[in-house]
């Protein structure tokens, strides 16, 4: 049984930053696509980043420049690194993973975590 649990959500003011966490338990290794994505009230979900074994494969305009997402092997965790954040950004964000039967990487979700940027 594969699971995600995402933490570091919170409120914070324009500009700001936040630092999610992704932790993941049961069957993983680096050959496992991970991806972060959002989805604020009355919009579609977002696909922001994408990482493989490779490391980054996708970044979404919308956060290119700000947002950074990087991966710990050995502790099984996923990181999206906020900066400057805007009023836009403010959503739920999910990280998922793929098993090679889905791109991008979503076989498997998290239960998200709220983010809020406040002007």
């Amino acid at each position: 049984q594969v699971q995600l649990v995402e933490s570091g959500g919170g409120l914070v003011q324009a500009g700001e930053s936040l630092l999610l966490s992704c932790v993941v338990s049961g069957s993983i290794s680096s050959l496992n696509s991970m991806a972060w994505y959002r989805q604020a009230p009355g919009m579609q979900r977002e696909l922001l980043t994408t990482c493989t074994s490779t490391g980054i494969t996708y970044s979404a305009d919308s956060v290119k420049g700000r947002f950074t997402m990087a991966r710990d092997y050995a502790q099984n965790t996923a990181y999206l690194q906020m900066d400057n954040l805007k009023p836009e950004d403010t959503a739920v964000y999910y990280c998922t993973i793929g098993y090679g039967g889905t791109w991008p990487p979503r076989d498997y979700w998290g239960q998200g975590t709220q983010v809020t940027v406040s002007s």
